[in-house]
């Protein structure tokens, strides 16, 4: 197995875990799991769902890439910049289709497997880059440093667009109604 196969399986493993981390925060509601995963319909929450499941998704690549003995640089790194790129990626294509179409679960299908693509492509590039010493490092403190921006926003929104629920017309996981 290739570094490139892996990347192939991550597409489509990332892509899939979505489905699965969309609805866990509704099967097991607390305050940890309002943090890493969606806790309404607002486009915020999907791009928190986005960013874990990259994250999530990395366990398995890692196990892979030892399971086969794969060289790789900046393993950590390239998962945080996966994950933090799919956001402004996904947005880019979403939001002007949104604003003018309105939703439609085939299109955000195939933008959100289009934004894995990117991902794992810019990923790979990281990966297989030379050394850049203590990425790694940095990686973990990005990571929880987004985290904990998630948790407040979770529970502090922006009163706009992207944090609100249409569907249940509030803010964030507390009850702002409009």
């Amino acid at each position: 197995m290739t570094l490139k196969r892996i990347k192939i399986i991550s597409i489509i493993g990332t892509f899939l875990l979505c489905f699965l981390t969309h609805f866990i925060y509704n099967i097991f509601p607390n305050t940890l799991f309002s943090i890493f995963f969606s806790v309404n319909e607002s486009i915020w929450e999907h791009m928190k769902m986005l960013f874990t499941t990259t994250l999530l998704f990395g366990i398995i690549e890692y196990i892979l890439i030892k399971k086969y003995d794969i060289k790789v640089n900046n393993f950590l790194f390239s998962k945080f910049i996966e994950a933090l790129i799919s956001i402004p990626i996904y947005l880019v294509m979403f939001l002007p289709f949104y604003y003018r179409f309105g939703e439609n679960m085939i299109v955000i299908f195939i933008m959100m497997l289009i934004t894995f693509i990117i991902t794992q492509f810019i990923g790979y590039k990281i990966m297989d880059c030379k050394h850049i010493n203590h990425s790694n490092k940095i990686a973990i403190i990005l990571i929880i440093i987004s985290y904990i921006i998630f948790g407040y926003l979770t529970y502090n929104p922006i009163h706009n667009h992207l944090f609100l629920d249409t569907e249940k017309e509030k803010y964030g996981i507390n009850d702002y109604n409009i």
